[in-house]
């Protein structure tokens, strides 16, 4: 049987290799936006993790003919009404970096109390087949902010480093 095809929209290196271990030993042929350099940046400016993921999905699928799939993912903390939201990879500019990111929001955290450091890591997965067809999937993790960042890790990992009920 021939493998399904289905194209990863992003040029991320780390998300395409970590969605490839996630597939692995699946009849699932995974090409990405590489494959089909015609295919334009996707601009997120929707103002949920649905709605980029879903925009993005429905985009490469269009543009491709092929199943599409698509993630958007970040952190939202409560004391801050839900900041960084879908903001959290540009968190402190368009140009940011997850280093940059942290410091924002640790900054922004100063003085608040851990039990008031409450915030949940939602993550969004997107499938748009090329007839039309949308399927959305959604995974969140609650736990809170802690107060120290470690360079080498991603917002999630160094922050959100206390999920609820691991203590």
């Amino acid at each position: 049987m021939n493998a399904m095809e289905i194209v990863l929209a992003t040029r991320n290196k780390k998300k395409i290799e970590e969605i490839r271990r996630i597939l692995d030993g699946l009849n699932i042929s995974l090409l990405t936006l590489d494959d089909f350099p015609y295919c334009p940046e996707v601009d997120e400016n929707a103002d949920t993790f649905e709605g980029n993921a879903i925009k993005k999905a429905v985009e490469i699928a269009q543009c491709t003919g092929k199943a599409a799939i698509s993630d958007d993912s970040g952190i939202e903390v409560y004391a801050l009404d839900g900041a960084p939201g879908v903001k959290s990879a540009r968190y402190a500019g368009d140009q940011s970096d997850d280093f940059a990111n942290n410091e924002k929001l640790l900054n922004e955290l100063a003085g608040i109390a851990d039990e008031s450091r409450g915030a949940r890591f939602i993550c969004i997965i997107a499938i748009a087949l090329p007839d039309g067809k949308i399927q959305t999937f959604q995974g969140i993790v609650e736990g809170h902010v802690g107060k120290n960042q470690l360079e080498q890790w991603d917002l999630v990992t160094t922050l959100f480093s206390i999920p609820k009920g691991s203590i």
